[in-house]
């Protein structure tokens, strides 16, 4: 008996959701990358076609799942919050780029920890730079250094001159290093903040609603006293003119009942 061969099932691709390492190695490290992916979702949060995220794995080509970056904060343009065809509450486990549109993150930051080696970070620079994007930025909390890359006419990731004092194409944001210090802006020129520093502004800027909302809620009462005593003023005046009028009317009585001379 001759016997056919049963054609094979392809091998399922298990894509996973981690690659096993920390998000961060130390507290300074793990700020940077909080404040600047906060305050990215915070940016965007008003337009749903940009997808922020952090510390998530990103598997540029279908079919191999040693393929793959972990970037601090990415952010794709052209990519809903939520998972593709689901709600914007669900979450991706990674970024599959072939389920996305086949759209790259365009923008990628890496805070650097003293455990991050050059060797790694140039495998890093050529992965961005071979599937797509166009903005790598670098920041060294402990050395206080900055850089970053864009895109140029001929498809390679060029250094950008005088990276700390530029604005991103991409993202609006400018970013600044003056005097040890490294501050980056909003388009309207307001700082990100920290968690701790957002968490007072929405704190401030809930009291100062609730008191304006008193101080409407008093005018409103200031307002309507006001009516009440207008029309309080209204009835009296209207009682007086009414008195007058029977006064004159009982003094032209009286005239008319006084004897003729």
């Amino acid at each position: 008996m001759v016997t056919t061969p049963q054609p094979t099932q392809p091998t399922k691709v298990i894509y996973p959701d981690s690659d096993g390492n920390p998000m961060a190695e130390n507290t300074r490290q793990f700020r940077w990358i909080v404040v600047i992916k906060e305050n990215l979702e915070i940016l965007f949060d008003d337009d749903p076609n940009v997808f922020v995220a952090g510390d998530l794995l990103w598997y540029p080509m279908e079919g191999n799942n040693k393929l793959r970056q972990a970037p601090d904060i990415m952010v794709a343009f052209g990519r809903p919050k939520g998972v593709p065809e689901a709600s914007p509450q669900e979450n991706r486990g990674s970024y599959k780029q072939w389920e996305e549109g086949n759209i790259p993150p365009q923008v990628v930051f890496e805070i650097l920890s003293p455990g991050n080696r050059l060797k790694e970070m140039v495998k890093k620079q050529q992965f961005y730079e071979r599937y797509g994007v166009e903005e790598y930025y670098i920041y060294d909390p402990e050395r206080l250094d900055f850089h970053g890359w864009i895109r140029n006419q001929t498809g390679s990731l060029e250094l950008i001159e005088q990276a700390e004092n530029w604005t991103s194409p991409r993202l609006g944001i400018r970013f600044e290093l003056i005097e040890e210090q490294f501050t980056i802006y909003r388009p309207d020129g307001q700082r990100f903040l920290t968690p701790t520093e957002l968490a007072k502004l929405a704190e401030q800027q809930r009291q100062e609603a609730q008191q304006q909302r008193q101080e409407a809620q008093q005018q409103r009462l200031e307002a309507q006293q006001q009516r009440q005593e207008a029309q309080q003023q209204h009835q009296r005046a209207e009682l007086a003119e009414a008195r007058l009028r029977e006064l004159e009317a009982r003094l032209q009585q009286l005239e008319g009942d006084r004897p003729s001379p």
